[in-house]
């Protein structure tokens, strides 16, 4: 007897509306056939800045976010927000299904291209966990990195009133301040809309989150 065909259902959990085309973007060229759902807890970013760290709420949240996702049927999960690393690691650890943090693929990418990195990054609060992030996977593959980051918080400003192309320019024009770098990763799943104006205003290697993100998950689901 043949055995019926796994048909995989994944959440897509945001934390702003603007990251939500380049994952779908990614799905649709990468993945077509799979299911998916999309959550939104937008008031998360704010109370990330106004707490200053994360917070046992906003960590309960998340985890919240997670149960609700695998209740509705996800046989995987993909967060797209860069900012709650922690959170989500912590909230991979109840559960067998996949749990993804937005940027591990892209950090294992960007690694294969030399040691010295660099981040384009527009939301300051997520710097700090993403560096941590970058550096506790450097150690545990045995690695020698070093990370550089350019944060430009205005152009997430600009994508949050709707202007992605101000988004866009203003990226690009701080990815040269990185051209010493052997590659650059844009730090947020809302930061890889300025993908191609950054690739043409650098020559070095360039990673964004999204694509590797379905990959590593897709990969981990047909396993």
């Amino acid at each position: 007897m043949t055995s019926a065909k796994t048909e995989h259902r994944i959440a897509l959990i945001h934390a702003v509306y603007v990251a939500m085309g380049p994952v779908e973007r990614a799905i649709q060229n990468l993945w077509p056939e799979v299911r998916r759902t999309n959550l939104v807890d937008d008031a998360l970013p704010a109370d990330l800045e106004h707490a200053g760290q994360l917070t046992p709420d906003i960590e309960d949240r998340i985890q919240r976010l997670t149960d609700y996702a695998l209740a509705s049927g996800a046989t995987g999960v993909l967060y797209t927000c860069s900012a709650f690393g922690e959170a989500i690691a912590k909230s991979a650890r109840s559960t067998s299904v996949p749990v993804l943090r937005p940027n591990d693929a892209m950090f294992e990418a960007a690694l294969k291209a030399g040691s010295r990195i660099g981040m384009l990054a527009t939301f300051e609060p997520a710097v700090a966990s993403m560096t941590e992030e970058f550096e506790a996977l450097v150690k545990s593959v045995g690695a020698k990195a070093t990370l550089e980051t350019i944060c430009v918080p205005d152009a997430i400003q600009a994508a949050r009133s709707g202007d992605i192309e101000r988004h866009n320019m203003l990226v690009a024009e701080a990815a040269p301040k990185l051209a010493h770098c052997d590659a650059v990763m844009l730090a947020h799943f809302s930061t890889s809309t300025a993908l191609e104006r950054v690739k043409n205003a650098i020559t070095n290697p360039v990673f964004s989150a999204p694509e590797a993100a379905v990959l590593s998950l897709k990969a981990r689901l047909s396993a």
